[in-house]
């Protein structure tokens, strides 16, 4: 809550008499207003103390004039001599509060705020929509039919979610950089709650691209786009015959034995957390993972390597980080993730998988062939034309439905206006290897278990990592193993780089044609 003209008067007259505190006067701009409960975060020391930013610097450090919050609380603590600054008076009615309960009760206003916003549940469809497009012999588009009720006011969630932005806005200031990722993350879900109201419209898919982004999107390379990275991958992954370079893998294991394994298996991994993994007749993916739980869909048949595959996506990625966001007691929205988290997400669950040996090509093809069906929807295929594409790409009927369902699930299905989510996995696995292999090039291997420290965005870990010195972010309790000693993988990113340097489609060639002979 904002201070009143005469306690901002008081607080001034107080300050007036430290030359330390005239200089924090002096610096803070103008067009950020003080909050009486913010007091800690804005006056010197208090601001050290309390690891604030309220997007000033403390005297004898450059905050006040590049308007940069410190990164970490030893930063706005000022080496020249002077005096003590006082405590900072208490607000107009209460007691003071510190940055930290200033954030955490903004954080933990997001995530009541969210917390009613489902978006797959909101976009399934019934089962009864496959029914008929099997009776129609797959030549008529499925009839869908969502529920006009969300589970809550679509108007009143996005004021609560508008008024979370003022408060964070007014109480951290502008320049904040943790209140920027809270913000981000409120706004967001505000977005989500209008694509909801949009599903089955074209203004879903625009709000759907502004969110998880397109095929079209450039890398940060500013040259290659997502589609064309499916393109070469998609070349590559064709030309394996993953059936020829290990045993059968008969898929025999039952949903109800795949959840007893990896109950164990979850049970080693978290040790005291309790992790369900349990069957779901409701479920449209083989799985899916919430804060505490793995649910597997009911009647699904698996494999080994399946099973395996979900330990690690499922289990060490998804279930991890929100276990690790639940562990914060500041920067609680870290437990959820919004669609700003969601590339981090779905590339370090697939990358997980590969740099553990679990993924196969049959299993990467099924992934990038999502990029490009999403491309296509975009493009104007229709539900009929892409669910004939994936026949066509040697998928059975029944994955062919459930592929084509992830695409058009929210969208138009006659085409134009897909649900483009699916492109993030692949555009995950190339930014996570490019932001694990900059921090270990430019000796900032610390941040990469910190990709895991919640939902996150690449550009949070860098802050988050800084305020774990003033308690405000706690290490991730939980990694996978292979992220315990990254020596392994630091010789891996290494290596990886080699080759591609070596001109190796040339000398691939080379030993081509001796094999040829």
């Amino acid at each position: 809550m904002a201070q009143s003209s005469e306690a901002r008067e008081r607080r001034g007259a107080h300050a007036a008499d430290v030359e330390a505190q005239r200089e924090l006067e002096v610096s803070q701009p103008a067009d950020e207003p003080s909050s009486g409960s913010a007091g800690a975060a804005e006056d010197g020391a208090g601001a050290a103390a309390t690891g604030g930013q309220g997007g000033q610097g403390g005297p004898g450090q450059g905050g006040a004039e590049s308007g940069e919050a410190p990164s970490a609380p030893l930063e706005s603590l000022s080496l020249h001599d002077g005096p003590i600054p006082h405590a900072p008076l208490p607000p107009v009615a209460g007691p003071w509060r510190s940055y930290k309960e200033i954030l955490a009760t903004l954080a933990q206003r997001v995530l009541d705020a969210q917390r009613p916003i489902r978006i797959l549940q909101a976009l399934r469809w019934e089962a009864d929509v496959e029914e008929q497009f099997v009776r129609s012999k797959q030549r008529e588009l499925p009839q869908v039919a969502y529920s006009d009720d969300l589970g809550f006011d679509p108007e009143a969630k996005q004021r609560e979610l508008e008024e979370i932005l003022r408060d964070a806005e007014r109480e951290l200031g502008k320049r904040d950089r943790l209140g920027q990722i809270l913000r981000a993350t409120a706004d967001e879900y505000r977005k989500v709650v209008s694509m909801l109201i949009g599903r089955g419209t074209k203004a879903f898919y625009a709000l759907s691209r502004e969110l998880y982004g397109s095929p079209k999107d450039k890398l940060p390379d500013g040259k290659t786009s997502v589609r064309d990275m499916g393109f070469v991958l998609y070349d590559l992954l064709t030309a394996i015959g993953g059936e020829r370079l290990g045993p059968s893998q008969p898929r025999e294991i039952t949903a109800e034995m795949a959840a007893l394994d990896l109950n164990a298996r979850f049970d080693r991994f978290f040790g005291g957390a309790s992790i369900r993994v349990q069957v779901d007749d409701s479920l449209l993916a083989d799985a899916a993972a919430g804060s505490d739980y793995v649910k597997i869909r009911s009647g699904a048949m698996f494999s080994k390597s399946d099973v395996d595959i979900l330990e690690a996506h499922e289990g060490w990625v998804h279930v991890a980080t929100s276990l690790n966001g639940q562990a914060q007691p500041v920067a609680r929205w870290l437990a959820k993730g919004p669609p700003r988290t969601t590339a981090v997400q779905e590339g370090l669950a697939v990358l997980v998988e590969i740099l553990t040996f679990r993924s196969t090509p049959r299993r990467a093809k099924k992934l990038n062939d999502r990029i490009l069906a999403v491309d296509k929807a975009e493009d104007g295929a229709s539900f009929l034309d892409v669910f004939e594409w994936y026949r066509t790409e040697g998928y059975e009927e029944d994955e062919c439905f459930q592929n084509a369902r992830r695409v058009f699930r929210g969208g138009v299905l006659a085409g134009g206006a897909p649900f483009t989510k699916d492109a993030c996995y692949c555009k995950g696995i190339v930014l996570n290897y490019a932001f694990m292999r900059a921090a270990i090039q430019h000796d900032r291997a610390m941040l990469i278990p910190f990709l895991f420290v919640g939902k996150v965005a690449h550009e949070d870990v860098p802050v988050l990592h800084a305020h774990v010195t003033d308690g405000i972010i706690r290490p991730p309790p939980y990694l996978p193993p292979i992220f315990d000693d990254m020596n392994g993988l630091a010789i891996w990113i290494c290596y990886s780089s080699f080759f591609s340097r070596l001109g190796g489609t040339a000398l691939a060639e080379h030993y081509g044609r001796m094999l040829e002979r």
